[in-house]
């Protein structure tokens, strides 16, 4: 049985005092662990930001990749071995702005992975400007005079595009937001799990005070289906005083990415014989270095 405790390192995070990353990772570990997934069992492929660091705090498979392009890496380390767990942890602007082209792919290719997006609303690692969630007039250090662009919608986007699971959870609340995320890992397909987290030093407008009085859940309303596309999309477009949370949109009917390419038919790659040319240019490069 594995623990949470499976999880821990010795890294102690870097992260602002009341920061929502540490809730953030805390459901991870959690989400993992209740879902009896080994620490060698997982891969968890970040980017570059605040959020982006949650490997380097977790015992577990890692890797950081450039700026935006973390779906990408995602979507390789899942065909090379479909048998993994593949995680993605990184932030609003990482996924959403630079990674935004690799997020409409990844929704509409339906890729096994769950897709976890730190979302403040701001670029806080580069210390403040905004970011693509961040709403029209949004004055920062690099917009004075206010953002000029319209607030990006990544709920309603994602379902436009073609995913098979689209959710939003709050750092104000651990165990719905790591029921999600288990909800998320036991999905076939692509899982979109956007997380309203504050920004305690960069974007204090949103904040706990802010967010908590306005989220509800749609799975506390008995007659919400989460098989209605439209009723999804119609909910992702709230926002305001009235803020979803929970599981929108859920279907089974669309396969994985990876169980359509026949080389996957026969397992994991990491876990089939090589083959004619292949294993001859394994053999010649071992006989080199024994």
């Amino acid at each position: 049985m594995v623990d949470i405790r499976d999880y821990a390192s010795p890294v102690r995070p870097t992260w602002c005092t009341g920061c929502g990353n540490f809730a953030i990772w805390n459901a991870v570990k959690k989400a993992l662990a209740e879902s009896d997934l080994a620490p060698y069992q997982v891969m968890v492929v970040s980017g570059i930001g605040c959020g982006s660091k949650l490997p380097d705090y977790t015992t577990v498979n890692g890797l950081m990749t450039l700026h935006g392009r973390t779906l990408a890496v995602a979507t390789g380390v899942k065909l090379a071995n479909h048998g993994m767990k593949v995680v993605c942890t990184h932030g609003d602007g990482d996924g959403y702005g630079e990674g935004g082209n690799h997020f409409i792919s990844a929704a509409r290719r339906n890729i096994g992975i769950v897709d976890i997006v730190q979302d403040n609303r701001v670029y806080g690692l580069t210390k403040g400007q905004y970011s693509p969630t961040s709403p029209q007039g949004f004055v920062t250090k690099t917009s004075p005079q206010g953002a000029i662009e319209q607030q990006f919608n990544p709920l309603a986007m994602a379902i436009a595009a073609g995913a098979t699971f689209v959710s939003r959870g709050w750092s104000g609340d651990v165990e719905h937001l790591a029921w999600l995320i288990k909800q998320a890992l036991a999905h076939r397909g692509y899982a979109l799990v956007d997380v309203l987290q504050p920004c305690v030093t960069f974007n204090r407008g949103y904040s706990y005070d802010w967010t908590r009085p306005r989220v509800y859940s749609v799975q506390d309303e008995p007659d919400y289906k989460v098989d209605d596309k439209a009723g999804a999309f119609a909910r992702s477009l709230e926002w305001g005083d009235r803020i979803p949370i929970g599981i929108l949109y859920r279907s089974e009917a669309v396969p994985a990415y990876e169980e359509g390419i026949p080389a996957l038919a026969a397992g994991p790659l990491v876990n089939q014989p090589l083959l004619g040319k292949e294993r001859e240019y394994y053999e010649a490069l071992k006989s080199e270095y024994v």
